[in-house]
């Protein structure tokens, strides 16, 4: 078996680990009539397939008219008024003479105005940023979640492939019993052995066909999990590809880390926001009437006016909170930053444990060739023994079952094997 293998790069540290020979000749890549999928294209579909995904076009669809709508603060504002008053006193001009009320004690009054904003265009822009961080930040997170579908794909995946492989050796233990069958009924039959030993040997055969039917429904339920998952129909006609070999690189490329910065960008944007809503504003207006009095206010009549000009306003309020604003947004991106140290810290832990585990597996393997190699031998013996008479037809068969055991010891952990290279792949973002 190829030994464990250790790399590092020149910028950071990376491991890899190969696949040995034997893992690639349990699996063939083509046969015929049925469909080959790969544990990729798994990702992929189940992505696809996942109700969240549907998530994303929302988010995309709310982001333009979010927009769109903030767009609109480039147009001239309209506004209509209309008012309709009674007075209990008006002006008077008192002469020596007489008195004179100059304007009625019922006014009248509809205006309309247009007013243009000359500084909110920084404000404007920093707004639609928001916006489209906002949606990005949405995005991501959305993707930290589908990201971990690879989790679960792996596990149904990799299932499949021991109980193909556990089928494989099945089929290779009921060869062993039907050739000890045959020639034990052909001894019966000779008088030179038991009906007893073709009995014993019969109910191995049994058990080992019940195995099979056992393997196949655990099969069928894998493949059932994984084709709800990936929206593809799986059956028996569908092979699982032997995933290849990719080079396992420490370094951490998760989608939450891109989650972390996405936040970290709208706070950000955020934070000259609230600079911007504490400048003075300037805008044109131009307000057109009608009413009485109009503004001639010695003129009693209906009379059509306008009035245009520049406005400023400055609100102070916002002077008050803007600086504890600021140190809130500094607080929420400091939290950011703890959450991330942390992640990578507990990331990390898991690739450590993740390389012991294929430390492992390459170990075991080592020694379940050996001990397999070994079983092999005592069972060709006790075949020899039997035949002559030195041992017992159930001793045979304990032989024979105690090789099975270790060649399933061997399947085990070389599928485990593959599983802990992929859970290293997905755990460090790099799947």
């Amino acid at each position: 078996m190829d030994k464990f293998m250790h790399k590092k790069t020149t910028k950071n540290k990376g491991h890899w680990f190969c696949i040995p020979i034997f893992l690639i000749s349990l699996y063939t890549n083509s046969v015929s009539g049925q469909t080959m999928l790969r544990i990729e294209d798994c990702y992929i579909q189940a992505r696809n397939n996942y109700p969240l995904v549907k998530q994303m076009s929302l988010i995309e669809q709310a982001k333009q008219y979010s927009i769109s709508n903030a767009s609109k603060a480039y147009l001239p504002q309209v506004s209509f008024n209309g008012q309709a008053t009674y007075q209990s006193e008006v002006t008077e001009i008192k002469l020596p003479a007489a008195s004179l009320s100059l304007l009625s004690k019922d006014q009248y009054r509809v205006t309309g105005e247009i007013y243009q904003t000359l500084s909110d265009f920084g404000t404007i822009k920093q707004q639609r940023e928001q916006i489209k961080s906002q949606a990005e930040t949405e995005k991501k997170q959305t993707a930290v979640e589908l990201y971990k579908l690879n989790e679960r794909i792996n596990q149904l995946y990799f299932g499949v492939l021991l109980l193909e492989r556990q089928l494989q050796q099945n089929e290779v233990l009921k060869s062993d019993l039907q050739a000890a069958l045959d020639k034990t009924m052909a001894a019966i039959e000779n008088g030179t052995a038991l009906q007893s030993n073709g009995a014993e040997l019969e109910a191995e055969l049994i058990k080992a066909a019940q195995r099979t039917i056992e393997l196949k429904a655990a099969k069928n339920a894998y493949l059932d999990m994984l084709s709800l998952f990936t929206g593809q129909k799986m059956d028996t006609a569908t092979r699982l590809q032997l995933p290849e070999r990719k080079e396992l690189d420490s370094t951490v490329r998760r989608p939450e880390i891109n989650f972390f910065e996405a936040q970290k960008r709208t706070l950000s944007i955020q934070t000259r926001l609230i600079n911007n809503r504490n400048i003075p504003k300037i805008g044109a207006f131009f307000q057109g009437g009608y009413g009485r009095p109009g503004l001639n206010m010695l003129n009693n009549e209906f009379r059509s006016f306008y009035i245009t000009g520049l406005r400023m306003n400055w609100n102070f309020t916002g002077l008050y909170t803007a600086k504890k604003e600021k140190k809130l947004v500094e607080i929420s991106l400091q939290k950011i930053d703890l959450q991330k140290e942390s992640f990578l810290l507990n990331t990390r832990i898991s690739l450590s444990q993740q390389e012991k585990e294929l430390e492992k597996y390459v170990q075991l393997i080592k020694e379940d060739e050996a001990i397999v190699g070994l079983r092999k031998k005592i069972k060709t013996s006790a075949k020899a023994q039997v035949e002559n008479g030195v041992i017992t037809i159930k001793d045979y068969i304990s032989y024979i079952n105690e090789e099975d055991l270790a060649r399933q010891q061997l399947l085990l952990h070389q599928v485990q094997l593959l599983l802990a290279q992929h859970n290293y792949l997905t755990i460090s973002g790099n799947q």
